[in-house]
Parts: C-alpha cells; sequence; structure tokens
C-alpha cells in the first residue's frame, strides 16, 4: 500500500519562507512524476509545481518564489518557499504519479500568510 505523507504547513507571516516534505512509502513502481498542488478556499486546485527525471515546472504565481526538489533516495520531495504573500494561503497537496500512470494523493498540509 502506498502512502504520501506532507508535512511543513504552518502560519507565517507575509514575506516568510516554508519548506514542505512529501515522503512516499510502499510499494509502488517508478515514480513518473510528482508535484505540489494547492487548493484555497472558493477557488480551484491549481498546480503549483512539478518534477520528473527531466522536466520542472512552475506556475506563474509562484516563479522566482517557490523551488521544487526531490530526493530519490528517500522518495521525498520538497518544495521551499520564499516571500510568502497571503495569496499564497492554501491547502497543499502532493500528488505522486508512477510509470503506470497512477496518482497517490496525500492528505495535504495548511499554509497560511497573514500578518
Amino acid at each position: 500500500q502506498v502512502q504520501v505523507v506532507e508535512s511543513g504547513g504552518g502560519l507565517v507571516q507575509p514575506g516568510g519562507s516554508l519548506r514542505l516534505s512529501c515522503a512516499v512509502s510502499g510499494s509502488l513502481p517508478h515514480i513518473n512524476n510528482m508535484g505540489w498542488h494547492r487548493q484555497a478556499p472558493g477557488k480551484q486546485r491549481e498546480l503549483v509545481a512539478s518534477i520528473n527525471d527531466v522536466n520542472i515546472e512552475y506556475a506563474d504565481s509562484v516563479k522566482g518564489r517557490f523551488t521544487i526538489s526531490r530526493d530519490n533516495n528517500l522518495n521525498t520531495m520538497y518544495l521551499q518557499m520564499e516571500n510568502l504573500k497571503p495569496e499564497d494561503t492554501a491547502v497543499y497537496t502532493c500528488l505522486v504519479v508512477d510509470d503506470f500512470l497512477a496518482p497517490y494523493w496525500g492528505q495535504g498540509t495548511q499554509v497560511t500568510v497573514s500578518s
């Protein structure tokens, strides 16, 4: 059984930083792609950043502020978030896709940017 667990969310002031982690455990085929999605109250879920063996992508709203990375040995993905803004407030959820394109979602971690 595959488990996807996020951590690192919390309350931070505007301009502050947070680092999210997404740990994957269990038996699954090779990971094809990993990504961070977020959903703010009353808004649709959006892709924040994604990473695979050859490509990294970011939403325009986070370019230059967020950095996605991955440790294949630990099956863990990270999202370093800098210069956070109130509009970054959302539940951040990790998505893992294996080579058979099966998706595995985490439960999400709340990020709140407020003074």
